[in-house]
């Protein structure tokens, strides 16, 4: 068994809790969390989640999607090494995820050009105050293979956006 990591769409919390992020505009994907597997190490999903701050009752669920898009990956603030933090161990040695602004990190300012994917789980959440949380059971977690891409994304809309429309995402996985 391997060491367990947390990957949030923030950078490692100090003196203040984290930013939320900020949704695109109706209807448009947007890439909240990024996970870059190296070339030597695939990694197992144990849990992920979104949740939502908005005042906006009325409008519709997103669209939140565990996805491994290949070898395509979104234009992100690139997490430290600090960000990718040990779950369960504190002891663990530091993460072989990749970092970069195409690698691991959160917040996507471009999207790439997706041309296939692979669902992990797929969730309507409304953004007042709506969350989802899912934890694989064990021995069926969502594995990403090596040299592959895994984001969490959220669509607003179809109609209405959310006002304001603030989440938290974050991964568990093993690695």
């Amino acid at each position: 068994m391997g060491y367990l990591y947390r990957v949030g769409n923030h950078p490692m919390s100090t003196t203040a809790a984290p930013a939320p992020t900020a949704m695109a505009a109706i209807g448009v994907i947007k890439t909240v969390v990024q996970i870059a597997t190296p070339a030597t190490t695939g990694l197992r999903v144990v849990e992920w989640g979104v949740s939502f701050e908005a005042t906006n009752t009325s409008a519709p669920p997103a669209r939140c999607e565990l996805v491994d898009t290949g070898s395509v990956a979104a234009t992100v603030t690139a997490h430290v090494a600090a960000g990718v933090q040990p779950w369960g161990d504190p002891n663990a040695p530091a993460s072989s995820m990749a970092l970069g602004t195409t690698a691991t990190g959160y917040n996507a300012s471009g999207e790439g050009t997706v041309t296939a994917t692979r669902t992990g789980d797929v969730q309507f959440v409304l953004p007042a105050g709506g969350q989802s949380i899912m934890q694989y059971p064990l021995g069926r977690e969502f594995v990403v293979a090596p040299s592959r891409i895994l984001r969490v994304r959220i669509t607003t809309g179809p109609t209405t956006a959310p006002t304001p429309a603030n989440c938290y995402a974050y991964v568990i996985f093993e690695e």
